[in-house]
């Protein structure tokens, strides 16, 4: 049995100037958001969700991006109300959000 229910990677990765990169579009200030929302909802912590910052998850191009485990479920978000949404639905809800699913 996994420690925790679901782990959250979002991908902070920063490259050289004039690369892309996930941290070019505020994903350290997003993921900053989405633990201190899963915390204020008591959904962080053993048995329950994780979120941890990552490096390079290799999908740039799609970016930024978040891949929920043990769903291997990934998704793009570019806003607080895509965190929210994400949060809300898949971790609260069990359902994916295909509008935001890569």
């Amino acid at each position: 049995m996994s420690y925790f229910e679901k782990h959250v990677f979002i991908c902070c990765n920063q490259r050289a100037e004039g690369e892309g990169c996930c941290n070019n579009f505020g994903a350290s200030e997003l993921l900053a958001y989405m633990k201190d929302r899963v915390k204020a909802l008591g959904l962080a912590g053993e048995g329950r969700i994780r979120v941890n910052k990552s490096g390079c998850l290799g999908r740039c191009d799609d970016g930024p991006v978040i891949v929920v485990y043990p769903e291997e479920t990934w998704y793009t978000f570019v806003d607080r109300e895509d965190i929210d949404e994400i949060i809300d639905e898949h971790m609260v809800g069990g359902r994916v959000v295909q509008r935001l699913k890569i």
